[in-house]
This record gives structure tokens, sequence and C-alpha cells, in this order.
């Protein structure tokens, strides 16, 4: 299998904090993979250096081969790098249309004008419709975002980050604080994603993980601890403890 995105011996210091330590992580091409680990463990942290909103202290971080250390956050959105927050970025006096109209004229090099299509026969406004459907929002398309259910803020960010067109999609906590009837809804719609978008998420509910991942790693104390299978990963002795509190923290 191709790998996707890696990261070679990355290290993040906080002055005497060590957050993250030797991390080599894989993730092939088209993966649903998932990150788990207590709280503190530095997933955040993690996904910040891949992202390139934190610099490594040491270490690399390659996409497709391609060493993108030392870029820039919108540098790595350009070559196919998307995210999600564990609190929702969104324009709060926008609508989902407005929204992902926004994400994709950007995208396209048009955001300046994106308000000029909404609403107008193109193919900008036929991908935005798409991604709407996709994400099971068109009910709500014309609603201003901030009276939206959370449960459909959290599915808009994430249409937002698809309409960039990623490579790889990096989620943090995407079901968190969404009611448990919907949880499993937002997971269903991103394992349906196009089998050449990888996917990595962090999640703290086990349930949905199991549910998702094809494959697991699990970080304690900024170290990655184990990876395996998610039935591997359920059987793992070693991987209980951390969560009984026996290992690490949270």
């Amino acid at each position: 299998m191709t790998v996707m995105l890696e990261t070679i011996a990355l290290e993040k210091r906080f002055g005497g904090l060590v957050a993250t330590s030797n991390v080599a992580l894989k993730v092939e091409k088209g993966a649903r993979h998932a990150l788990i680990g207590p709280n503190g463990a530095g997933k955040t942290t993690l996904i910040n250096l891949l992202t390139g909103v934190l610099r490594p202290t040491a270490g690399r971080i390659l996409l497709d081969e391609r060493d993108i250390t030392s870029l820039k956050p919108h540098s790595r959105v350009k070559l196919g790098i998307a995210r999600t927050f564990q609190i929702n970025q969104l324009f709060a006096e926008l609508t989902p249309i407005e929204t992902v109209a926004l994400a994709v004229s950007e995208r396209l090099g048009c955001g300046k004008n994106w308000w000029r299509i909404v609403g107008r026969p193109s193919q900008v406004t036929d991908e935005v419709v798409k991604i709407l459907e996709n994400f099971r929002l068109v009910d709500v398309m014309n609603e201003r975002t901030a009276i939206l259910p959370y449960g459909k803020q959290r599915l808009l960010e994430i249409a937002v980050a698809v309409a960039s067109a990623p490579r790889v999609l990096l989620l943090d906590e995407p079901a968190a604080g969404v009611p448990e009837d919907e949880r499993h809804m937002i997971l269903d719609i991103v394992a349906r994603l196009p089998g050449d978008v990888t996917v990595l998420l962090i999640e703290h509910d086990m349930d949905l993980v199991f549910q998702f991942a094809k494959w697991i790693s699990v970080l304690v104390n900024g170290v990655l601890f184990v990876e395996g299978s998610p039935e591997a990963i359920a059987r793992d002795e070693r991987v209980r403890q951390v969560y009984l509190g026996e290992t690490g923290h949270g």
C-alpha cells in the first residue's frame, strides 16, 4: 500500500514539556485510520504538527513522500491536507450554501467573488449542492449557521473541509458534543467519502472508533504506544490499562 502521510521521529517540546516524542506514524492512502489515547496524550498537538499550526522541535513530516515539515498551513492545504477542529470554526452569519460556496470558490481561485455564484447555474454551484446533499444539509442550506442544531454544524464543518478536495482529511473529535442519535450518522457519512481520500480520526468514543477505523494508533504521553487492527487493539491488555488510568492519565 502507498503511504500518504508519514512522520519520522517527530517531536514537539514546550520548554521542558515533551508533547510528542519520536512519533513514527504511517497513514496509508485511502485509510480509515483512528488516533486514540487518554486526555493529554498529545493527539491534538500531533494534528497541529501535521497541519503546520505548530512547528516540530525535531523530526520530519512527509505527504506522499514530499517533505512538508517547513511548509505553512495554507501551503499544506493547497497540497491536499484539510482538518476540522474540536470547536467549530464557522461563519455564524453565513448559511451552509454560502459557507460551502466560499470554500469551493476559494479552492478554485475565485474566493473574492464567491457570492456571485450562489444560486446561479455553474459548475461551482453543482459541486456545492452535491456536497450539501452528501452531508445531509440541503434541508437547512438557507438557514443561518448560528441557529443550526449542533450536529448540523459539525457536518457543515466537515463539508467545508471536504470542499477543499483534500487528499488527507484530519478530523479532531468530529462527534464531540453531538447527540447520541446523530454521532454514528456523522461517521457513516465520513466513511462513505471517496476511497482515495485518506482519513485520520481523533475520537474518544470507542464505539465510533471501532465502527469507523480499519487501523488504530494509540498515543500515550506523546509516544506512539501500540498500533493494530480494531480487533487487535480491543484485545490488547496494555490499551485496556491505559483507559483504566493505570498508564498515562486522563
